[in-house]
């Protein structure tokens, strides 16, 4: 696996995860789990690594 998740692409994903995670605790009832899904963007930041950016052919980091 090589890496395709650049700098800037890897800043804007831990953002939207952590704002996306903290939907579990702002709402309510079973709407909140929705706030799981924040740890698609989080654990690709953390990885460099998105199989959607391969599949698509886009790489955003320098090679």
């Amino acid at each position: 696996m090589n890496p395709n998740v650049g700098t800037v692409d890897r800043v804007i994903r831990v953002l939207v995860g952590l704002g996306l995670l903290s939907l579990l605790v702002i709402l309510d009832g079973n709407a909140r789990w929705f706030g799981l899904i924040g740890l698609v963007p989080l654990l690709t930041a953390g990885i460099r690594f998105c199989p959607l950016y391969t599949v698509l052919g886009i790489r955003t980091c320098k090679a």
